[in-house]
């Protein structure tokens, strides 16, 4: 089976994104650059995470390797949306980063989720002994999109995907559950509606 490895080392621009209304929108990763356009979907929560170990990852190679970082973005923030045409080439399942300490660019790889299904019938008690320890292994098969950045760039991406989670629905004050605005049934007024 062949599979396509997208790489963007570096992009002209690389962005979390979305498309569509608060409550229904589907969450981006999109990558620009060499005349290429390449969209990666993924769930609202990988983007949040990804900001969140892309902040680490730049703590430890600061700590680590004494790589320069920027203390917060520079220059413009890129508010702009998506490029368009936004089609997806994949639904992204596993995210991997690193730090190239020679040219002290971090990468970062976004590789398509798996679509086998799991056979219950053919695990055995054995099989589950052996895979406590083991961590899992992605299978080369799989598309992926893979970009390179400077820590600066990395601070714009961090921004920028910090900024287009939070500008979802607003939370309930009380449960903290996305406010929908047709109404909310809140877990702590027993299931009565909030507006």
């Amino acid at each position: 089976m062949t599979h396509q490895v997208y790489a963007f080392e570096p992009p002209e621009r690389f962005v979390a994104g979305t498309v569509g209304p608060p409550g229904e929108r589907t969450f981006y990763l999109q990558a620009r650059g060499g005349g290429r356009l390449v969209s990666v979907a993924l769930e609202k929560m990988q983007v949040a995470l990804l900001a969140e170990k892309l902040e680490e990852l730049l703590a430890e190679a600061h700590q680590r390797f004494g790589a320069e970082l920027p203390a917060s973005a520079e220059g413009p923030a890129d508010n702009e949306p998506l490029d368009t045409p936004v089609d997806e080439e994949f639904r992204v399942g596993t995210l991997g980063l690193a730090f190239d300490v020679e040219t002290s660019t971090v990468i970062i790889e976004a590789i398509a989720a798996e679509e086998a299904e799991f056979d219950a019938e053919t695990e055995t008690a054995d099989d589950e002994d052996d895979d406590e320890d083991a961590t899992p292994e992605i299978s080369d098969d799989l598309d992926r999109l893979r970009v390179r950045l400077t820590p600066a760039e990395v601070r714009q991406f961090i921004d920028r995907a910090k900024r287009v989670v939070a500008a979802g629905r607003p939370p309930c004050p009380l449960c903290g559950q996305p406010l929908d605005p047709a109404g909310h049934l809140c877990p702590r007024h027993n299931g009565y509606h909030r507006r």
